[in-house]
């Protein structure tokens, strides 16, 4: 691999730009930004293959919806990000979509590119029967999400019944502060200042992976590890040391 093309975040939380100088730092290919790649390389066709790769039930592999209104919703979701949310779209389709809108002469083995997404993505779990929420799928492109980084990685049981209560009692979701006082456990939610830190590793995860072949490190405190939970998130993203012995001799740390 000898280029790497990272895609700026729709969110102001995502910091693409350092991101990208931090993995400038640690691998032998040469990183760039761009702008957001929906806006680059988006064209007419590109909200109904996002309305077609919806997840419509969790526990239902079938995907899809592309009745007019809902096509609609996401041509205004990718003007405007900030109007989007709350649906899970397959990452595996998004990610073929997203391959075949890179220009022709850039869809090599040798530059990866790396969107990073303002929509929640998830894979299908034939051992389960159910759609599961990622913070990244790997591969070309390697797609990442930055709502996945909240969303995925289950919370402690606590942090969804003081959330469940104070909605009840106010009406909107509790501030993070309030949640992270009645909690016991760290985790990452919307907008989290450490938002920037936390998708490092994940957006390495894809390189790594293009790279070597290797998905994930068993190591739990590894950038490189697949942590389910956020406890395990804030382990492997955030705490010292930043990988595990065999990892850190080839991230030169």
């Amino acid at each position: 691999m000898k280029r790497v093309t990272l895609y700026r975040a729709p969110t102001t939380a995502a910091d693409v730009e350092a991101v990208g100088d931090w993995l400038d730092d640690r691998i032998d290919a040469t990183v760039r930004v761009r702008d957001r790649f929906c806006s680059l390389y988006g064209d007419d066709g590109l909200a109904e293959t996002f309305a077609d790769a919806r997840v419509l039930d969790p526990y239902d592999r079938a995907t899809g919806n592309t009745m007019l209104g809902i096509v609609r919703y996401e041509e205004r979701a990718l003007e405007d990000p900030e109007r989007g949310g709350g649906v899970i779209y397959d990452g595996l389709a998004v990610q073929r979509a997203l391959y075949e809108r890179v220009p022709a002469d850039e869809r090599t083995l040798d530059h990866l590119h790396i969107p990073v997404l303002d929509r929640v993505v998830g894979t299908w779990g034939d051992h389960d029967g159910r759609w599961h929420k990622r913070v990244n799928v790997l591969g070309q492109p390697g797609v990442v999400s930055v709502p996945g980084l909240y969303e995925a990685p289950a919370k402690p049981e606590q942090y969804y019944k003081e959330k469940q209560q104070h909605a009840m009692v106010s009406g909107d979701a509790p501030p993070r502060e309030v949640l992270e006082s009645a909690v016991d456990g760290e985790f990452l939610v919307a907008d989290d200042p450490r938002t920037t830190d936390a998708l490092k590793g994940y957006v390495l995860q894809a390189a790594h992976y293009l790279s070597t072949g290797e998905a994930f490190c068993d190591e739990s405190g590894c950038r490189l590890h697949n942590a389910h939970r956020q406890p395990g998130v804030v382990a492997a993203q955030l705490d010292d040391p930043e990988f595990c012995p065999r990892h850190a001799d080839r991230y030169r740390v």
